[in-house]
């Protein structure tokens, strides 16, 4: 069964930075592609980026395309999301989640039929 966590957030002014991890645990992440999801208050929860099990396709939602980078390293079972010049729109609470495949060299991924999720971290953009 694997396990997802999130961490890397907080409260970070306008035009700054994070970096979002979201660690496996209970199974490798080979045969995962990754999403990350995001919900602000009163508002439905969105897709914002997936990469593949082999990592050589990604997928940026408009709305951070250009801001934000998903990037995986599986050799310490952990998925990342680079957050720049974030805006107060992007607060939220951010989630990962895990779509299995039975390859580790697809290049699919996807922000449906989710198999695992993780619990959340809480982004706060403000001055």
């Amino acid at each position: 069964q694997l396990q997802l966590v999130e961490s890397g957030g907080g409260l970070v002014q306008p035009g700054g930075s994070l970096r979002l991890s979201c660690a496996a645990s209970g199974s490798t992440l080979d045969y995962h592609a990754i999403s990350w999801f995001r919900q602000a208050p009163g508002k439905e929860r969105e897709g914002v980026s997936c990469i593949s099990t082999s990592g050589l396709n990604t997928n940026i939602t408009d709305s951070v395309k250009g801001r934000f980078t998903i990037s995986r390293d599986n050799s310490k079972n952990t998925v990342y999301l680079q957050m720049n010049s974030l805006k107060p729109e992007d607060t939220a609470v951010y989630y990962c989640a895990a779509a299995q495949f039975y390859s580790r060299f697809s290049s699919v991924c996807r922000y449906t039929g989710m198999n695992y999720w993780g619990k959340g971290t809480l982004v706060t953009v403000s001055s």
